[in-house]
């Protein structure tokens, strides 16, 4: 997903998306752990996509901070 889409998302959806990714993330590895992974670069590519949703959330967060 790239930063422009998450960028267009209230809070609400980017904590939403945030708990989904995660929760993919552990997917698979643990489809990893017993051999039944069919893309192991999927794992890099939910690893990244966790990061720029955090990044965007600690924008937001810095951004409302600075407008109070």
């Amino acid at each position: 997903m790239k930063a422009s889409e998450l960028r267009k998302l209230s809070t609400k959806e980017l904590e939403s998306k945030l708990k989904e990714l995660k929760a993919e993330l552990f997917n698979l590895r643990f489809q990893l752990a017993v051999n039944q992974l069919e893309n192991p670069m999927r794992i890099s590519a939910v690893k990244k996509d966790i990061a720029r949703v955090k990044t965007i959330l600690t924008q937001n967060e810095i951004n409302v901070r600075a407008d109070a």
